[in-house]
């Protein structure tokens, strides 16, 4: 059965982003075929930059191939062979929706390029600005968990529709942490917090990462957003269509 929130007991909200914070069309109809489209250019243009990415791309590539996953093999007779090859291993790894470091990393510098640019400009729910303040006011701690690059995750809410978030923003975690699916990583954030895991929430739009959090002594709550996928387990928890759900309805709605 699904368990009940008492909100006031949690010092930490943990947010994921995509279907969380942000609609997962934003993610996967524009940063991901943004940076997809780039990745060639920027190994080419950013030798240096890209050094760890490109190292850890390789050793990516070679437990692939010992694990008969048949990826696009990774050349270097040439330049051109070269980056070829890990182009066509990086769009291998979007397609397969791999949560690798060394992609995350390099879609991260990536769109921080096109973030300078001003040819990105990224998207939250519109209840997102003002549950954060919300909570600044509460005193609560926010702090993000996502796949992408902590990269990633500081130029997405710094450069929102709705102007720059990342002052109301305590910490970022990423895959470094630990896999989202994987307990220990919830302990180690937790531990990072200094905070007992019963007095942080997380919520995200996966179960299999609310489940994991759960195991570790978490709070959670199910996202549920417009295009999010059905979710397995869903009933075994608390959902919520919007942040506002977590605030006392009497408050003013519009506080910004």
């Amino acid at each position: 059965m699904a368990e009940s929130i008492e909100t006031s007991a949690f010092a930490v909200v943990l947010l994921d982003i995509e279907g969380t914070t942000t609609p997962v069309d934003f993610v996967f109809e524009v940063l991901f075929p943004y940076a997809r489209a780039r990745v060639r250019d920027f190994l080419a243009g950013h030798p240096t930059d890209a050094r760890e990415e490109i190292a850890g791309l390789r050793e990516e590539n070679r437990k692939d191939i010992e694990r008969g996953l048949n990826p696009p093999v990774i050349v270097d007779s040439s330049r051109d062979a070269l980056l070829d090859s890990l182009t066509a291993y990086a769009h291998w790894l979007i397609e397969q929706d791999r949560k690798s470091t060394p992609l995350k990393s390099l879609q991260g510098k990536i769109w921080e390029a096109g973030y300078r640019a001003g040819e990105l400009r990224a998207q939250v729910f519109e209840d997102v600005p003002r549950a954060f303040r919300r909570w600044r006011d509460e005193q609560k701690e926010i702090c993000i968990y996502s796949s992408g690059s902590v990269l990633a995750q500081r130029l997405l809410f710094a450069h929102t529709e709705s102007g720059d978030l990342t002052w109301m923003i305590d910490e970022y975690f990423d895959t470094n942490i630990g896999a989202k699916m994987e307990s220990e990583s919830y302990l180690r954030i937790a531990a990072k917090c200094e905070r007992n895991p019963a007095g942080i929430i997380f919520i995200s739009d996966v179960t299999v990462e609310l489940d994991a959090a759960r195991a570790a002594g978490f709070q959670t709550l199910l996202a549920v957003r417009p295009g999010n996928r059905p979710q397995p387990n869903a009933f075994l928890y608390v959902a919520i269509h919007s942040f506002d759900e977590l605030f006392d309805q009497t408050e003013d709605s519009n506080i910004l």
